[in-house]
């Protein structure tokens, strides 16, 4: 317990109750020596809780007169411990109603110095009775979609303990998003880094159906997903506008300039003046899709080799779209209308994923 109690446990807090007091106590008694609440705007009306903790040696009590979420309250935090706390080798974020345990704090302090590259995770498990429904649907939704856009399984996308050594500390400031937002960002990013995700059962406690919670199920979960799907909207809307630049060049090439600049076409009835104009219109809107993803949606500055392997994977979808859909066609007797549709639906996403981790892979960043 010696090297976890050097690690700090930080805890935003909003509009505390008794709750926060007893949940501080607890973590005294198992050892933590190491303790800093933020008090995110809770107002006069709350001080009393907050001049309560001070009497401990253990806890140090930051704050700011207006609330600014729980991101912005965990890099205040953060900002505190990297200056105040010189030697921690690192934090364990936690909630301030007491739904994470001591005993949890510690496994996750533990698993954070056994593996510090590693971003520890405290996972529940949403598959018991108790769990309100709206947050098992909403936890299991991300943590699909997350497994889909970033290659990462993760079971409980929504937790607030997490262990983030020293090492990793830094950058996390630097992420953005101010509110609920900032915990998914905080995933998104170690995703784009290619640091690790370590999970860590804990118990799964919901107080009173989580009344307490200040999350806005409608306002905070659009801001969750807008994070979450930010980069794929990018994704498809280039994906959207090649296929808009493609119609558009083809339609120019058949009805004008493919007889002006080549007489021999000219004859519009043609199967070469067809194929002729689709195989240029395609290669100009392929090269287009090629530098957007490459610089705006996935935002690599170099990548050697990324031209041709965009230009396999190009050919790769082509082939396994038509071998499936006439698969599809054949043994199941679906129609290929609905068969290419369904195909090139699921196909897009795989397409996304490919292009992320190998066609622009970058190098592993150690910094933002």
């Amino acid at each position: 317990m010696s090297q976890v109690s050097q690690a700090v446990i930080l805890i935003p807090s909003l509009h505390p109750d008794d709750k926060l007091g007893t949940y501080v106590n607890a973590l005294i008694a198992s050892g933590f020596e190491r303790i800093v609440v933020v008090d995110d705007g809770s107002g006069p009306a709350y001080a009393p809780f907050f001049e309560a903790l001070k009497a401990h040696p253990q806890c140090d009590v930051l704050g700011y007169p207006v609330n600014r979420g729980k991101g912005h309250a965990l890099k205040h935090g953060i900002e505190y411990i990297l200056s105040a706390y010189p030697d921690a080798p690192g934090v364990i974020t936690a909630d301030s109603d007491g739904q994470h345990t001591a005993e949890d704090c510690l496994k996750v302090g533990e698993a954070m110095l056994a593996s510090p590259g590693d971003l520890v995770l405290g996972s529940r498990d949403f598959s018991q009775a108790h769990v309100p429904a709206k947050s098992r649907m909403g936890n299991r939704l991300t943590t699909f979609f997350f497994a889909l856009l970033y290659g990462h399984w993760l079971p409980d996308t929504q937790t607030g303990l997490r262990g983030i050594s020293r090492e990793l500390m830094p950058r996390m400031t630097r992420i953005p998003g101010d509110r609920f937002e900032y915990e998914m960002n905080m995933l998104v990013y170690c995703a784009g880094w290619s640091i690790g995700f370590k999970k860590v059962t804990i118990s799964t406690i919901y107080l009173e159906e989580n009344k307490s919670s200040h999350f806005r199920p409608f306002k905070d979960s659009a801001r969750i997903y807008a994070q979450l799907f930010r980069n794929f909207f990018k994704f498809a809307s280039n994906g959207l506008l090649s296929t808009l630049l493609d119609l558009a060049l083809f339609t120019l090439l058949d009805r004008w300039l493919l007889g002006f600049l080549f007489p021999s076409l000219a004859d519009g009835r043609s199967y070469y003046h067809v194929l002729v104009a689709t195989a240029i219109a395609r290669l100009c809107s392929a090269f287009f899709n090629y530098k957007v993803n490459k610089q705006f949606v996935f935002r690599v500055s170099s990548s050697r080799g990324s031209l041709l392997r965009y230009a396999v994977l190009v050919a790769a979808v082509l082939v396994t779209s038509a071998t499936l859909v006439n698969a599809l066609n054949l043994r199941l007797g679906m129609g290929r209308t609905l068969a290419k549709t369904l195909v090139d639906f699921l196909l897009f996403f795989l397409n996304y994923r490919i292009q992320k981790s190998w066609v622009f892979k970058r190098p592993v960043e150690r910094n933002i």
